[in-house]
């Protein structure tokens, strides 16, 4: 007899590990289906690890540059990249335990292998065709494994992979996805990025404070494409300034493989080609969702263009099966994944006033140096609905504690509603904005208008004050510009 569940989860990422912690926390008998390795790729390939390599680039930077802050440092400071690279996988490892002990702490069973909706209401699992990464310490092991399961409702929050480019497929040695670019044998001598959006930035980042030649090429107008455009134009100055070449408008037509490198034809805005060699290729054009082999198309779950079609609650179009995370849409952030399988989750247990997903105030980050960061509409979206901004402005670069850090460059753009004094977007590019931006998102939840952010006391000195600063920039009130 199949073992009988409130709720299973395919998929124990960010959203899934989340969405199997309410669960249990509600009441619920809850099971989670993986068939790798707990946490997802968010902690075991993405937003952990990589910030790992990127803190390891922020401390080179620092160290290259302590002359500016009056130190002098001996010798000559290299990066060991077997130690930098251990480091960061340490870190994917022990996030990966955590989540086993969550599991443990809250009594929901890990089914290893993968997992195919039969009908609703039912899966059958199968063994991995995946290497199976088990939790080290004082957590489940082997809690469950191939058979039938039943439960009264199915999450299916599978994630996404790195989406390959035809004819520029990743081979692992010479064409890398984001898992080669974070396990490197040794630093390439020269590196070629295709694709500029937050994966391709922030590689593009790292390799190049690790001294490695950076040439980035994006077919769209800007880099960061989903950026405010006077946001992301500051961040390629800097960027460039940094000795990244970048190439906008611009396509990897094709790429030819030598022994030890690639030599791709990139076709420029202009009509014309160059070629491009380089020692190793990123290709980071996007994610793919995991939607194959799970048994939506025989359940009858509706997909469009790839992703798993569902309702701000996660339901999808088959009574007691849902989906939350990248599978069902962008934008492709953990803590979209995260925020939505609590809800999701809420819905299901009937807990009272569970609000639905609202997509324009997720936060973006991109941890590159300088960090970008933005939540709302930018510019070019609030004039294309045709709405009358106010539209502040403040640089790090009149900023006391900025100056103090020798951080800058960097500025705090802010976009008012003109009608009704709303915040409607907020873009920030420079140091800590990733941790800054939180306050803007938080003033637009609790639907804060533009008085009411003059009115409130910023800490001096902090970066926070070109929060302040640039919503006074708005109404013509700025006081340190």
């Amino acid at each position: 007899m199949a073992q009988s569940y409130d709720v299973i989860v395919i998929g124990s990422g960010p959203g899934g590990y989340i969405a199997a912690i309410r669960a249990a926390q509600l009441g619920m008998k809850v099971a989670v289906v993986e068939r790798e390795h707990l946490a997802g790729i968010c902690s075991n390939w993405g937003c952990i690890p990589t910030k790992a390599l990127l803190r390891t680039a922020d401390v080179m930077h620092t160290a290259t540059h302590a002359k500016d802050y009056g130190l002098t440092l001996e010798g000559s400071i290299k990066p060991d990249v077997k130690a930098i690279v251990a480091r960061s996988r340490g870190i994917a490892a022990r996030m990966n335990n955590g989540v086993g002990f969550l599991f443990k702490k809250n009594k929901v069973d890990i089914i290893w292998g993968e997992a195919k909706i039969t009908k609703p209401g039912e899966i059958v699992v199968g063994k991995s065709t995946k290497p199976v990464v088990q939790p080290q310490g004082p957590v489940p092991k082997n809690t469950l494994g191939e058979g039938t399961y039943t439960a009264k409702h199915i999450i299916v929050a599978t994630g996404a992979r790195p989406r390959a480019l035809p004819g520029i497929e990743p081979d692992g040695k010479l064409i890398w996805t984001y898992f080669e670019a974070m396990k490197p044998e040794e630093l390439p001598k020269s590196l070629l990025v295709m694709g500029s959006g937050a994966i391709g930035i922030e590689f593009a980042s790292f390799y190049r404070t690790m001294g490695v030649e950076v040439t980035v090429v994006e077919i769209m107008s800007q880099v960061m494409p989903v950026e405010d455009a006077e946001i992301s134009a500051f961040a390629k100055k800097q960027l460039e300034k940094q000795g990244i070449k970048i190439h906008l408008e611009a396509k990897v037509a094709k790429v030819e493989k030598g022994a030890n490198s690639i030599t791709a034809t990139v076709e420029m805005k202009d009509g014309s080609s160059q070629k491009i060699t380089a020692d190793r290729m990123i290709s980071a054009v996007g994610v793919q969702a995991n939607i194959e082999n799970i048994g939506l198309e025989a359940a009858g779950v509706k997909t469009e263009r790839g992703f798993i079609v569902i309702d701000g609650y996660g339901k999808t179009s088959v009574p007691g099966i849902y989906a939350i995370g990248d599978v069902a849409g962008g934008p492709l952030l953990a803590h979209k994944a995260e925020h939505e399988a609590v809800i999701c989750v809420e819905k299901i247990a009937g807990v009272p006033n569970v609000h639905p997903m609202d997509k324009s105030k997720i936060p973006g980050c991109t941890y590159c140096n300088p960090q970008v960061a933005s939540v709302g509409l930018t510019e070019a979206k609030a004039k294309e609905q045709g709405r009358e901004i106010r539209v502040g402005r403040f640089s790090f670069a009149a900023n006391g504690k900025a100056v103090a850090l020798g951080e800058d460059q960097g500025m705090v753009k802010t976009i008012f509603d003109k009608k009704t004094g709303e915040l409607i977007g907020a873009h920030m590019v420079g140091a800590e904005v990733t941790e800054l931006i939180q306050g803007f998102v938080v003033a637009m939840n609790l639907e804060t208008t533009e008085e009411e952010l003059m009115h409130t006391i910023f800490p001096h000195p902090t970066l926070s004050e070109s929060m302040k600063e640039s919503v006074l920039d708005a109404y013509g009130r700025v006081l340190n510009a």
